[in-house]
C-alpha cells in the first residue's frame, strides 16, 4: 500500500481528528516505526488504532468548503476557509474567505465540494476538506467531516447565516430555504473578511503544555465587529486537566483581510486573564509575522518559524498590586506593627467664618452692572493669574466620585462668596454631576444650579457659576 501511494504520505487515524495519530512517513525505513507510533496514539485517543495513508503534499495550505444539505435533495455551500495556520496538524487560525485564492479557484473549489456531497445525499452541516499545493496550486480532498466544526464562526460572519440553528432546522424537516434564509446558491454572496484564533490554556514557551488551575482574573475583548464563544473564561473558573485545553474562541470581522487581522490583534491585547497560562502572547506574535501578513504561509509555518515564540512574558502588575494590597490589609504592613492606630472618628467640618457684612465687588457685579463686553475688556486688562475654583465640579468629582450633596455646596455658599470673592469663577456642574445626581444622590441637578446661582450670585453678588444654564456662562462642561 504504502509503495502504491508513494513516498513521502501521511499516516491518519480512521476513528478520529485533530492531529491525534498522524504522522509523516518520509521514506521506507521510517514506515514500521511510524505506523506504530502512529496506531498507539490514536488507540489511546479514539480506541482504535486503524489508519489509512494519503499523499503528502509538503508545501500545502490547508482549505476547506462549509456545506449545508438537507433532506428534499439540495445542497448549498457556504463558501470557502482557510485553516493552513496549524500546530502539529491542530488549526490555531482560521479565515474566510481564504486571501489568497482568486474568484475562479475559490468558485471552482465550492463547485467541487459542493459535488462532492450532492453525489452521496449528503444532509445536514459539513465540511469538505482540501490540501492545496502552494506551488502547483493543485487541490486535494482530504475528507468531509459531518459535524459543525470550531471555526463556523468564520462563515457565519461572512455570510450571515447562522449555521448552528439552520442545521437545528434541517434536522427537523426544514428545507434548506428555510434554514438559511436564502432562496438559491447564488443568493448567499461574501460580504468583508473574518478571523478566528482560539486562545487555550497551554504555554507556548513549555512545548504547549496545558495548563490548569483557577482563573484568578479574567477580562474579555469588546468593540465593533468581535464575537467571542467560550463557556469557562471568567473569573473564579476551574481549569481542569481532563478537558481540551480551549478556553475561548475570538472572532474578528471587518472589511478587508488587513482591517480584520488589526482589529484580532487590538481585541487580543484587550483580553486579561489570569491564573492560568494562555497562548494569547503566541498568537499577537503570529499575526505581526510579515509571513502571515502577506498570505505566503503554509501547514508547517508554526513549526518552521522558531520567532513565533519569542516574546516577553506577562509581568501581570495589576494582579501583584491587588495581591500585595490585600496582603497588608489584612495582615497589616510589617512597618506599622506595634504602632497605635488612627482615630477612626472623622473631625467635624468646619466652615469658615465669614469676614464682614457684604461680599467684594466680583465679577458678577461687573456682569450685571456693564454688561458682557465689559467683563471681556477688564479680562483682557488683567495681568495677574485668573484662577477658577472646581471643588464644586471636578474636585469631589474626581476625589469624592461626585458625591457632594448639595446641600454641603451651599452651606459653604455664604463662606465662598466672602472669603473667596478675588476668585474670576467656580465650576459647579458638568455631565458627570447631571447623571450621579440624579441616580444617586436622588437630587435634581437643576435645583442645585438655582440654588447656588440664588446663594452665590445673587444674594452674596459674588463670582460667577459656570454652569449649562446662563447665557453667562463662561466655559461649558
Amino acid at each position: 500500500m504504502a509503495a502504491e501511494v508513494g513516498y513521502p504520505f501521511m499516516l491518519k487515524a480512521s476513528w478520529g481528528g485533530g492531529g491525534r495519530g498522524m504522522r509523516r512517513v518520509m521514506a521506507e525505513d521510517e514506515l514500521e516505526d511510524m505506523v506504530l507510533e502512529g496506531r498507539r496514539e490514536a488507540e489511546a485517543a479514539f480506541g482504535n488504532g486503524e489508519g489509512y495513508l494519503e499523499r503528502l503534499v509538503q508545501r500545502a495550505r490547508h482549505v476547506e468548503v462549509q456545506i449545508l444539505g438537507d433532506s428534499h435533495g439540495k445542497i448549498f455551500h457556504l463558501w470557502d476557509r482557510d485553516c493552513s495556520v496549524q500546530r502539529r496538524n491542530q488549526k490555531v487560525v482560521e479565515r474566510a474567505p481564504a486571501p489568497y485564492l482568486s474568484q475562479e479557484q475559490r468558485e471552482t473549489l465550492c463547485a467541487l465540494g459542493r459535488k462532492i456531497c450532492a453525489h452521496v445525499g449528503y444532509e445536514c452541516a459539513g465540511t469538505v476538506e482540501f490540501l492545496m499545493d502552494i506551488d502547483t496550486e493543485e487541490f486535494f480532498f482530504i475528507e468531509v467531516n459531518p459535524r459543525v466544526q470550531v471555526e463556523h464562526t468564520v462563515t457565519e460572519q461572512v455570510t450571515g447565516i447562522d449555521i448552528v440553528r439552520a442545521q437545528i432546522l434541517i434536522a427537523e424537516g426544514r428545507t434548506i430555504e428555510e434554514a438559511t434564509g436564502k432562496a438559491s446558491q447564488a443568493d448567499i454572496h461574501l460580504n468583508g473578511h473574518a478571523l478566528q484564533c482560539r486562545i487555550t490554556t497551554e504555554d507556548p514557551q513549555n512545548n504547549f503544555i496545558p495548563d490548569y488551575g483557577r482563573i484568578t482574573a479574567y477580562r474579555g475583548a469588546t468593540g465593533m465587529g468581535i464575537r467571542l464563544d467560550g463557556g469557562a473564561a471568567y473569573s473564579g473558573a476551574v481549569i481542569t486537566r481532563y478537558y481540551d485545553s480551549l478556553l475561548e474562541k475570538v472572532t474578528a470581522w471587518a472589511n478587508t483581510p488587513e482591517a480584520a487581522i488589526v482589529r484580532m490583534d487590538r481585541a487580543l491585547r484587550e483580553f486579561r486573564i489570569r491564573g492560568v497560562s494562555t497562548n494569547i502572547a503566541f498568537v499577537e506574535n503570529l499575526l505581526k509575522h510579515p509571513t502571515f501578513l502577506d498570505d505566503t504561509y503554509t501547514t508547517t509555518f508554526i513549526d518552521n518559524t522558531p520567532e513565533l515564540f519569542t516574546f516577553n512574558k506577562r509581568r501581570d502588575r495589576a494582579t501583584k498590586i491587588l495581591t500585595y494590597i490585600a496582603d497588608i490589609t489584612v495582615n497589616g504592613h510589617p512597618e506599622t506593627e506595634g504602632r497605635d492606630k488612627p482615630t477612626a472618628h472623622a473631625r467635624t467640618p468646619v466652615v469658615p467664618a465669614v469676614g464682614g457684612e457684604h461680599a467684594l465687588y466680583g465679577t458678577r457685579n461687573l456682569l450685571e452692572d456693564k454688561g458682557a463686553q465689559a467683563v471681556a475688556d477688564w479680562m483682557l486688562a488683567q495681568k495677574q493669574l485668573l484662577i477658577t475654583d472646581t471643588t464644586m465640579r471636578d474636585g469631589h468629582q474626581s476625589l469624592l466620585a461626585t458625591r457632594m450633596r448639595s446641600v454641603d455646596m451651599l452651606n459653604v455658599a455664604e463662606s465662598y462668596a466672602h472669603n473667596l470673592s478675588g476668585l474670576f469663577s467656580i465650576e459647579a456642574w458638568g455631565g458627570a454631576t447631571f447623571d450621579v445626581a440624579y441616580r444617586f444622590l436622588q437630587e435634581c441637578p437643576w435645583q442645585r444650579l438655582r440654588d447656588l446661582i440664588v446663594s452665590v450670585m445673587v444674594k452674596y453678588h459674588n463670582e460667577p457659576i459656570r454652569d449649562l444654564l446662563s447665557p453667562r456662562c463662561l466655559r461649558v462642561q
